[in-house]
């Protein structure tokens, strides 16, 4: 799946910021992303408004279909918004340079 990378595309990030709002909202999707990564709170909310970051939220929510699924369900918005945001949060393909 290519990624297409879009600057200032604000409506993008804004779906990145409610994913990462919907996964910080309980302790049972938190606390699992946190271990994962390294990060504490404090270097989460340094982070949050930071584009790579907000790739890496995404990436976390599209590696498993279940998270995906619940995620998108509790947003109230289809999976596909979520998968469109992360393939346009990331890096570009080798083959687009």
């Amino acid at each position: 799946m290519k990624r297409k990378p879009v600057q200032g595309d604000d409506s993008t990030e804004r779906v990145a910021l409610d994913v990462l709002g919907w996964l910080v909202a309980d302790e049972d999707r938190l606390f699992p992303f946190l271990n994962a990564t390294g990060l504490t709170p404090e270097t989460l909310r340094a982070s949050a408004g930071q584009p790579g970051f907000l790739a890496g939220i995404l990436d976390h929510v599209m590696g498993d279909e279940n998270v995906l699924t619940a995620c998108a369900n509790g947003l109230g918005i289809p999976p596909e918004t979520i998968a469109t945001a992360w393939r346009r949060l990331g890096p570009p393909e080798p083959e687009d340079f």
